[in-house]
């Protein structure tokens, strides 16, 4: 299998349904619309399916002039893009602060109403700069001065509601072989969403990701800055809302690391000047880092 991107995801709503894509644009903030909008319960608490499940059922589908949300017994629900002079509603991702824009009155009892729990939504406030860890970015930059791409200073990678970096990629050999390791048990294979990447490789062998400082693809890079801790999320099934405690009983078996259970690696991107896009088949070329 030729070395290349498999596939491409964006999630415009934190915690909510993922959108798969054959071509889409990207900054060095992450795919477009990717969590450009985060659903905060009553004391303005990020909300995810780590508590509630549900919120995988929640299909988002944004558009020029705004964003449909959908989901199973409920009528499609528009919601309009913020005023430009909407007020900054502060929230924090793990630890992190950031701004958003409450979206409304409707858009919170659609949400309240399907989740169960009263709750809003905020879109990413015009005036937000969170940014993708200092540490991380700054030793990983200093640590590989010969990348041929130049990164933006540590300062400048700024992103939207994401966990903790702009950008997850996968390797899809490593899924793989987690679900040649869960059908030897007999349990039914899992998909690569549950993992919720951006940008799925493929003719790796498995978790080469481990070795990687990143991959180029055209003009661009992408730096591996951080190994991702997986967190309950995977237990999730898409299509149900229902959990259990596969697949993550069976990785944290085989993939358990000081760091935690590891799969996938977040990542920062150098890009070209003008305007970017990604597509599916993309040739990609790995950077290794023994």
């Amino acid at each position: 299998m030729r070395l290349a991107i498999h596939s491409l995801y964006s999630y415009p709503v934190k915690s909510c349904a993922g959108i798969a894509h054959e071509r889409i644009r990207v900054t060095e903030s992450g795919l477009e619309f990717d969590r450009n909008w985060v659903i905060v319960d009553a004391q303005g608490t990020f909300m995810t399916q780590r508590q509630y499940p549900r919120m995988v059922l929640i299909r988002p589908e944004p558009i020029a002039d705004g964003l449909w949300l959908r989901a199973p017994g409920q009528s499609d629900c528009f919601v309009p893009p913020p005023s430009p002079q909407a007020e900054a509603v502060p929230v924090t991702i793990w630890g992190t602060p950031t701004l958003g824009a409450d979206q409304g009155d409707d858009a919170a009892a659609w949400l309240s109403a399907f989740i169960g729990v009263p709750c809003r939504l905020l879109h990413l406030h015009p005036q937000a700069n969170r940014l993708a860890s200092l540490r991380h970015v700054t030793h990983w930059i200093q640590t590989h001065p010969d990348w041929p791409q130049t990164f933006l200073p540590a300062d400048r990678h700024a992103f939207a509601f994401a966990d903790g970096f702009p950008f997850l990629v996968t390797n899809l050999h490593s899924l793989e072989e987690l679900n040649g390791q869960l059908g030897a048990q007999g349990i039914t294979p899992v998909d690569m969403i549950r993992f919720r990447p951006n940008i799925v490789l493929q003719g790796l062998e498995p978790y080469d990701e481990d070795h990687m400082a990143g991959f180029r693809t055209g003009d661009a890079g992408f730096a591996f800055v951080k190994a991702c801790a997986r967190c309950p999320i995977p237990n999730v099934d898409p299509q149900t809302g229902g959990t259990a405690a596969e697949p993550g009983r069976t990785l944290a078996r085989h993939r358990q690391f000081e760091q935690g259970v590891l799969f996938g690696m977040n990542a920062i991107a150098a890009l070209p000047e003008g305007e970017f896009w990604l597509q599916a088949g993309d040739a990609i070329e790995p950077e290794y880092d023994f």
